[in-house]
C-alpha cells in the first residue's frame, strides 16, 4: 500500500506514521528524518541541506525529490511505503506521481489527521512546559498551525479532488487513531 499522511504539527502524525506503517508492514518515509540523518552522518546530502537550512532556506523541491526517488527504491519499500512529510508543494505532487508512474505504481490513499486546533496548540503549549521548550511561545505554535494550513490546504484539495484524501478524526487515544485510519484506507 502506498501512502501519505498529513496533519498539522502537533496532531501525532510522526507517532500515527510509524504505528500504521508498523501495521502494514511498510516503511514509514519522513523526508524530515532523512535530512536530519544525512546531516549527522555528514554525507553530501547532509553537507548540502545543513547549509542550506543554516542560511534560513527551504530545501528546493528538486533536492527534495531526488532524496525521496531515491528513498523509493530501496528494497523495502517495493511493496508499499508512508510518506510523512512529502509532498508539501505542488511541484512535489507532480514528481512523486512521475516516480511512481515510472515504476507503474500510484498512491492507495492520502490520509488527513483532522484535529482540534484549539486542543492541539493547548497539547503543544503543554509539551513546551514539560519539555522546556520556551521557543515555543503560542504565537510560534499559532504561526506554524497556520503555515501548515496554507501550504497544504492546496494539497488536500488535489487528492480530495483524485479521490484519494481520506479524513480521520485525529482526536482521542494513540490507538483509537490509529484504529480509526487502517479501518478507513481502501481494502485491496
Amino acid at each position: 500500500m502506498r501512502l501519505i499522511i498529513l496533519g498539522p504539527p502537533g496532531a501525532g502524525k510522526g507517532t500515527q506514521a510509524a504505528r500504521i506503517a508498523e501495521r502494514l508492514g511498510i516503511p514509514a518515509i519522513s523526508t524530515g528524518d532523512i535530512f536530519r540523518a544525512n546531516i549527522k552522518e555528514q554525507t553530501e546530502l547532509g553537507r548540502r541541506v545543513q547549509d542550506i537550512l543554516a542560511s534560513g532556506g527551504y530545501v528546493p523541491d528538486e533536492v527534495t525529490n531526488e532524496i525521496v526517488e531515491d528513498r523509493l527504491s530501496w528494497d523495502d519499500a517495493t511493496n508499499g511505503f508512508l510518506l510523512d512529510g512529502y509532498p508539501r508543494t505542488s511541484g512535489q505532487v507532480d514528481a512523486l506521481d512521475a516516480m511512481l508512474a515510472r515504476h507503474d505504481h500510484a498512491l492507495d490513499a492520502v490520509i488527513e489527521l483532522e484535529v482540534d486546533e484549539e486542543a492541539v496548540v493547548e497539547r503543544l503549549l503543554k509539551r513546551a512546559e514539560t519539555e522546556g521548550r520556551a521557543d515555543d511561545t503560542e504565537d510560534v505554535i499559532r504561526e506554524r498551525q497556520a503555515i501548515y494550513r496554507k501550504e497544504t490546504a492546496p494539497l488536500s484539495e488535489h487528492y480530495e479532488l483524485v479521490g484519494l484524501l481520506v479524513k480521520v478524526d485525529g482526536m482521542g487515544g494513540v490507538d483509537e487513531v490509529t484504529d480509526r485510519v487502517i479501518a478507513a484506507l481502501p481494502h485491496h
